[in-house]
């Protein structure tokens, strides 16, 4: 698999033309189970192809229980300098519920260790389970901040599909999700990390200052990025497209030369919808000079009209061009966003 991933990075060398790369992301499956050898490989080819910033951030995704003083001892010495922590919850029972690999020992163990070796680490956290009371989801909070972690995801639970849990709660085995218990563990959420000083710089997303993410800021720029390995997504500003799932098939195809992929080309209404959408998650927010500019004056003054609407709900704030997000707001950023959507129709597509 690493040797399949390493020939595609160069073939895809071409890809984002020769720009700059600022930023380099192990996640999806479990990279860090990776041997420190393969992520020396997979870094040197990197250098070598691509045109690396003179700083990158290197992130790579870990789960608690495969971090120990040798891991991350290699990890720093391959180039690695960030890592992304699935910790989810320091309570025992929570961790259990969630049928997560780790225990709540491990979940703080793994942190502390990644410490010594680390300063820009972010973990994720997970609120609205129905075993989470607001004084649980409280310590949480407490138990990452003292422990001076610069970078925070954090997220409601939500239950797939075909998952276990999706199962239990169907047969009424276990409690289904409280959407009033998230939302107001959201909004609880936002009050102690701004205390704390940490920047909401994006719905799920806090940081103290200098610690924002690189990686997903530049997807919510809508920056273009090159994805490899099984179901990656890459994206060049027009066109989306997605390599074959399986593992076997994509092996197959790299040794072939024939990429089993996806692509689709972004209309200009799916592109206005995919700003729209990324940008009301950020702090900066939408800039409608932005839209006026790339999609003409006509979409900036509907979009006017209907947020007027939001800002009488106390739900958006608008100050001159920029339209951003309340507390309040964050909680529907999606309902938002879809609400001002266009159409296909809006524009005369070629």
């Amino acid at each position: 698999m690493v040797k399949a991933i390493a020939d595609e990075l160069i073939a895809e060398k071409d890809y984002l033309h020769g720009e700059r790369i600022d930023t380099v992301y192990f996640g999806g499956g479990t990279p860090s189970l990776l041997s420190s050898a393969d992520t020396e490989f997979l870094m040197n080819t990197i250098a070598a192809h691509y045109s690396l910033s003179d700083h990158p951030e290197v992130t790579l995704e870990s789960n608690p229980d495969d971090i120990t003083a040798e891991t991350t001892e290699a990890w720093r010495g391959v180039g690695i300098n960030r890592l992304s922590i699935g910790v989810q919850s320091f309570f025992e029972e929570e961790l259990r519920w969630m049928n997560r690999a780790h225990d709540a020992t491990q979940a703080l163990s793994g942190v502390q260790l990644a410490l010594e070796k680390f300063d820009n680490i972010t973990i994720d956290l997970i609120y609205g389970s129905p075993l989470l009371t607001d004084e649980m989801w409280k310590l949480n909070v407490e138990v990452a901040t003292g422990l001076g972690i610069n970078h925070l995801s954090c997220y409601a639970l939500t239950v797939e599909e075909k998952t276990p849990l999706y199962q239990l709660i169907r047969k009424s085995n276990a409690k289904d999700i409280d959407a009033d218990k998230q939302a107001r563990q959201f909004l609880l959420l936002m009050q102690w990390l701004r205390e704390k000083g940490y920047e909401h710089y994006e719905v799920s997303n806090f940081a103290k200052l200098g610690f924002r993410s690189v990686h997903n800021s530049s997807y919510w720029r809508g920056e273009k990025y090159l994805g490899v390995g099984p179901s990656a997504h890459s994206y060049n500003g027009t066109e989306r497209r997605w390599n074959v799932a399986n593992n076997n098939k994509y092996i197959r195809s790299i040794k072939e030369g024939n990429f089993q992929r996806e692509s689709e080309l972004l209309t200009n209404a799916q592109q206005l919808n995919e700003y729209i959408m990324i940008s009301l998650r950020t702090k900066e927010g939408m800039d409608l000079k932005k839209i006026e500019k790339h999609w003409g004056i006509a979409h900036r003054k509907r979009l006017e009209q209907q947020l007027s609407a939001f800002e009488k709900r106390g739900l958006v704030h608008k100050v001159e061009s920029k339209v951003r997000l309340t507390d309040r707001g964050m909680l529907l950023a999606d309902g938002i966003s879809a609400d001002l959507f266009v159409d296909a129709s809006a524009f005369s597509e070629p």
